[in-house]
């Protein structure tokens, strides 16, 4: 019992360290969806604001209903900064919140 209680402790020690280091890498803006026609294509976010030097991001889980060529969205993410991939083009990001703003 007493092993069970210290590794419960210890996660959620881990877990509390882990969510905190991860606040300076997310993300919240406003952007536009793009295509990149280029490595099989993809989209990706242009950014309306710069973000420690960066301004386009690549997604790796934008859901199918925002992959539109010039939507304009709202967005919170997270750099995933372990990531690697062949698109060669932005900053890859963990999508956490994404709506889709009014047209004007």
């Amino acid at each position: 019992m007493k092993k069970i209680f210290i590794i419960i402790a210890l996660f959620l020690f881990l877990s509390c360290i882990h969510t905190g280091c991860l606040e300076k890498y997310k993300i919240e803006d406003t952007g536009t969806i793009v295509f990149c026609d280029f490595e099989g294509g993809f989209y990706g976010i242009i950014s309306d604001n710069l973000h420690n030097g960066e301004k386009e991001f690549d997604p790796i889980n934008l859901p199918s209903e925002f992959k539109e060529d010039g939507l304009r969205v709202k967005f919170k993410a997270i750099l995933t900064l372990a990531q690697y991939g062949y698109h060669m083009w932005g900053t890859y990001v963990r999508i956490l919140e994404i709506e889709k703003l009014e047209s004007i």
